[in-house]
């Protein structure tokens, strides 16, 4: 099947045809895209965004020797009119 490539807004895309998608699994949403042997190579991605970022965060907190930081200490004279 042959498509075309069109501008859409300062990129340009293609239209790729429900029954691709279908076959393929693909949704609208995150997916990966990379250059293999002079084709692009879109498919799904192999991990989801942020996926492990919780438990790293849990993992450098439980490293620290810090107290955490509680943001009404945090003081913005803007913020003068606010209640905490």
């Amino acid at each position: 099947m042959k498509t075309a490539i069109r501008k859409m807004g300062n990129s340009q895309g293609v239209l790729i045809p429900k029954p691709f998608l279908m076959q393929t699994g693909l949704d609208i949403g995150e997916v990966e895209i990379e250059v293999e042997n002079e084709a692009i190579v879109i498919r799904k991605p192999r991990k989801k965004s942020r996926e492990g970022w919780a438990e790293a965060c849990r993992l450098l907190a439980d490293k620290s020797t810090e107290l955490p930081i509680a943001w009404p200490l945090i003081i913005n004279e803007a913020d003068s009119g606010f209640t905490w």
